[in-house]
């Protein structure tokens, strides 16, 4: 192999390197937004979380203190 053919080969090796560095950096930018989103979206799940278990226990409080008023109603009679 000439010095020629051997620098052609080197040049080849290292355009195909910097073209697969290149998707990588896209790959991991693209994988940094969608790992920020997913990190958003939990975030709000999280709060409707917290929301929908605030408001069961506001419901539960209500039914029970119903039920409550509904015995002391019978006994009463």
């Amino acid at each position: 192999m000439g010095n020629d053919q051997a620098n052609e080969f080197y040049e080849r090796e290292l355009k195909r390197l910097e073209k697969s560095v290149d998707e990588l950096v896209g790959v991991c930018a693209q994988l940094r937004r969608e790992n920020q989103s997913l990190r958003q979206r939990q975030a709000k799940l999280m709060a409707e979380r917290a929301s929908l278990l605030h408001k069961d226990e506001q419901v539960r409080g209500r039914v029970e203190a119903m039920i409550d008023r509904l015995k002391a109603m019978e006994e009463s009679t």
